[in-house]
């Protein structure tokens, strides 16, 4: 005996028995229970190695295990059509309760019928195998009196874009699949459920063959029950499961699909109320008898051997035929007989006890809120912890109350129609996202499921609700629309909900026949202000100016922030157009008013463009566009002002636009030309000094003026390269005429703010300065007193450059900017220009002569030397030369020229 336990011993453990389970479809959380049992190890305690399988059709399943490729598989009910045909298939357990099996169709707006269907293109099941969603989806069209010819059927892609896009009317799908892929693009459909007419199939089915069952009886047993403990694992922790999908199974869904698919599929295998795997053999006649009514089954079919014995165990038929045979043994059987049923009852109510005991425990730990509800009342008969503590209250309280005292106000009509539709059997559960209350006053959002409970007689109505908490993503989804919508420093609709309202009021105008009019405005002078009170300070500007603006129109108009300093307005239903001016004027003088910036003050001004639909445009593109146009017209009209659209805006703005193409290329082709100026000492009439000016020769248009394309090369960037190709041009020249003319003959060369103000020094033009031998006072740049305004230390480093190479600097248009004594004693100023609208009416003991005089005064007292700009006559030159002007500059010694002819001109003078 030792010796035969210790061989016994010494055998190998008995290796898993390897098995393959067929899935109808690919990967997903519709076959959670047996990944659970595989992930938690329930398969490998029944002693099994189990190969999961996805599927190419929802067939294939029963061709597997029928071909023995694979031991089980998940069907539908067609399987009883399958086993009435002759083909030995056996349900093992009921997956889903209640089919996921659904017809949607495009949402009209209408109430929900059925009927809408008749005449459309619908997509139910394949055309070519009728054992698949088909069959029941026909059954309810059948019972609703629409026969197959009523439609238009095409073969199903399993695509819900073909519906989303209008290729068909109506298509059958799974409620726990499509509908979120619908929701999530905001597409409005209507659910049509097959039990809405009393046709109640069962779902997904485990299934095996007979040889399967009749060669291992015990693997079909253990395999069974390690299964249905996989789908109770999985249905209680969807999180988990949905998770295990992602990372070993498929990535075809995301996580947010498969919970989906997770809370949709919980009223459909009712996981709390009914032990998974659990079938009833009435329901399954119920199946039959629909199959009957479609002709797909002769009636009163036996199907004895389809649904597997759980409690399968040793036959009692032959003790029955030995009581027959033997009436000697009669009591004793009897007494047998009467023992077996005493032990069967026995063990059914301890099975019940511990279902039962297993289901609260089950309903307890659920990570969803579960209430079983009176569904005349509203008033809640039992809900689990998770249900109390997302609704924030105790049971006592919860028993006293009723869905609608808990439900937000704006909510409630919604869910009471719905409820009111299920009661009257129209449908059989409903989903929705809702507002509860709780006692401190906050709100939480729940999605809720919702489903009618059968009941019988006199029965009272009631129904699950299983609620989830979802006020963090809806909170989180507000935050994101908010900031996809929203201006985050004005807090004005952006960009994109400009257009979008201006979309939604041109389809008002369409319908209503009135105007609307676009403003588009843009700050005067902003960056000034940005510059130099710093963009904190520009910011509290631009908040304070969007409430200003607010404030001038109506609570139904929109005024939205493009970015920057730009703003629009939407004026819609206007019937005056009258009123449009009144307001742009607004808008104006209400951003003039002083902003008040910490201890400092800032003025600005507004040029407002204006634009009206449908008289100026039909699309929103080009109505922005021809608004844009009409603020840069009241720009060029001087700002501050509004100016409307017109045509001839628009053919001057493709003007600039050709304009500005040309000019990209004219530099390289050699269409620029340099043009002087002479600049004559006044005491002595020589010419030592000249300022230089481009001109532009356009191959078609001829000579364009400075006036018209410097704005643009300013705007386009082109400027630098110009101004490069400006001081290259001069310094050549400088070289000559410091040669044959006067060895200290200097060339004032103008900069914009946009070049002054680049990136990089002027280690470039010192180095053409150097390699022509000319040293740095041979040049003197030109800016403008707007410039000095941005006392940045970018500005203050290019003026110091300026003063180490030797570059003199002149202050071109004096006294018509921001004229400040602290700027010519700050920075290294060399000469002063008086500007041409003084010089002009200048007369003896006028004001512009008191003016000039003045400016002639100071700049020789802080040692600074005076241009005079725009002398025409020979008095305006004589007034200057009495009052100790240094230089005069103007059409009276000569207009700019080429730089050739300048050339022959200074060769001319008298020595």
């Amino acid at each position: 005996m030792c010796m035969l336990l210790a061989a016994l011993c010494a055998l190998p453990a008995h290796a898993q028995e390897q098995v393959t389970l067929q899935l109808k479809h690919t990967h997903q959380f519709q076959f959670a229970g047996y990944y659970a049992a595989v992930e938690k190890g329930y398969y490998r305690e029944a002693g099994l190695d189990v190969q999961i399988l996805e599927g190419a059709d929802g067939n294939e399943p029963e061709r597997a295990v029928l071909a023995g490729k694979a031991q089980y598989g998940v069907g539908s009910s067609s399987l009883l059509l399958a086993r009435m045909s002759g083909k030995p298939v056996v349900v093992l357990g009921v997956v889903f309760q209640h089919s996921p099996y659904v017809l949607i169709m495009a949402q009209t707006g209408a109430t929900p019928d059925i009927h809408a269907i008749i005449g459309k293109r619908a997509m139910i099941g394949s055309l070519t195998d009728e054992l698949t969603q088909a069959d029941e989806i026909m059954a309810y069209l059948k019972k609703e009196g629409i026969s197959a010819a009523n439609l238009i059927r095409v073969e199903h892609t399993y695509n819900p874009d073909d519906l989303v896009k209008g290729r068909v009317d109506a298509m059958s799908v799974y409620v726990t699949n499509e509908p979120d892929y619908l929701d999530r693009i905001g597409f409005p459909y209507d659910i049509y459920s097959p039990r809405n007419a009393g046709i109640d199939f069962y779902g997904d089915n485990l299934f095996t063959s007979e040889q399967e069952i009749k060669q291992h009886p015990e693997r079909v047993k253990a395999f069974r029950a390690a299964s249905m403990r996989g789908w109770q694992y999985a249905m209680s922790h969807q999180e988990e499961i949905a998770d295990l999908i992602l990372n070993k199974y498929s990535r075809r869904n995301d996580r947010q699909h498969l919970l989906f698919e997770a809370r949709a599929m919980v009223p459909l295998v009712q996981p709390v109320l009914v032990e998974i795997g659990y079938m009833n053999p009435e329901r399954w006649q119920h199946i039959a008898d629909i199959y009957a009514e479609l002709g797909m089954l002769q009636k009163g079919v036996n199907f004895d051997g389809f649904l597997y014995n759980v409690e399968s165990g040793p036959s009692l038929v032959w003790l029955y035929r030995v009581l027959g045979a033997a009436s000697v043994l009669l009591i004793l059987g009897a007494a047998v007989h009467f023992s077996l049923l005493t032990r069967e009852r026995n063990r059914a109510q301890e099975a019940i006890r511990k279902g039962e005991e297993r289901f609260r425990t089950m309903f307890e730990a659920a990570p969803l809120g579960i209430a079983l509800i009176d569904t005349n009342t509203g008033q809640f008969i039992d809900m689990n912890p998770r249900y109390l503590q997302i609704a924030g209250r105790t049971l006592d309280e919860m028993k006293a109350s009723t869905w609608r005292n808990l439900s937000h106000p704006e909510d409630v009509a919604a869910e009471q129609q719905q409820i009111d539709a299920m009661a009257a059997r129209r449908q059989t559960g409903f989903k929705l996202a809702k507002r509860m209350l709780r006692p401190d006053g906050s709100i939480v959002w729940v999605d809720a499921s919702i489903t009618a409970l059968p009941a019988a007689g006199a029965q009272q109505a009631l129904h699950l609700c299983m609620i989830e908490d979802i006020t963090e993503k809806k909170q989180t989804e507000a935050l994101i629309w908010q900031q996809a919508n929203f201006d985050t420093l004005t807090q004005l609709p952006n960009r994109r909900m400009f257009h979008n309202r201006l979309e939604q009021a041109i389809i008002k105008s369409r319908r209503d026949g009135n105007r609307i009019a676009i403003l588009f405005i843009d700050l005067d002078h902003f960056k000034e202000v940005n510059d130099t009170l710093g963009h904190h300070q520009g910011d509290i500007l631009l908040i304070d100016a969007a409430r200003r603006i607010g404030a001038c129109v109506r609570e139904s108009d929109t005024v939205s922030r493009l970015g920057g300093d730009e703003f629009t307005v939407i004026l819609g239903e206007l019937t005056d157009i009258g009123r449009v001016e009144t307001i742009a004027q607004n808008i104006i003088d209400s951003l003039r008013a002083p902003f008040q910036l910490g201890q400092e003050q800032a003025f600005i001004s507004a040029s407002v463009g204006i634009t009206l639909y449908p008289d100026d445009a039909s699309s929103i593109d080009d109505l922005l566009k021809h608004a844009d146009q009409a603020m840069y017209a009241a720009k060029d009209a001087g700002r501050n002002r509004f100016s409307y659209f017109t045509p001839a805006l628009q053919v001057a703005a493709l003007n600039r636009m050709r304009l500005t193409n040309d000019l990209r290329g004219a530099v390289k082709a050699g269409q620029m030309e340099l043009y002087f100026q002479p600049i004559v000492h006044l005491r002595t009439g020589r010419i030592h000094k000249a300022e230089a000016l481009v001109r532009w020769r356009h191959p078609l248009r001829g000579m364009v003026s400075p006036l018209e394309f410097i704005p643009l090369a300013e705007s386009s960037g082109l400027i630098h390269e110009i101004g490069e190709w400006v001081f290259q041009e001069s310094a050549r020249w400088i070289q000559r005429w410091r040669t044959d003319i006067h060895p200290e003959f200097q060339v004032s060369v103008n900069q914009s703010p946009l070049e002054f103000q680049r990136e990089g020094g002027y280690e470039g033009w010192m180095r053409l300065l150097t390699d022509l031998g000319l040293p740095g006072q041979s040049i003197v740049i030109e800016i403008t007193e707007g410039l000095l305004l941005d006392a940045s230390n970018a500005v203050t480093k290019k003026l110091l450059q300026l003063r180490d190479v030797g570059i003199q600097v002149a202050l071109d248009d004096f006294g018509t900017g921001y004229s400040s004594l602290s700027y010519l004693k700050k920075f290294d100023i060399d000469y002063l220009k008086i500007d041409r609208s003084f010089t002009r009416n200048l007369a003896p003991n006028s004001s512009d002569m008191a003016l000039s005089d003045a400016i002639i005064v100071m700049a020789h007292k802080l040692g600074l030397r005076v241009i005079a700009e725009g002398v025409e006559t020979p008095e305006q030159c004589d007034l200057l030369a009495q009052a100790g002007c240094d230089y005069g500059q103007g059409y009276l010694f000569a207009k700019p020229m080429p730089a050739a002819e300048f050339d022959a001109h200074l060769r001319g003078q008298p020595s």
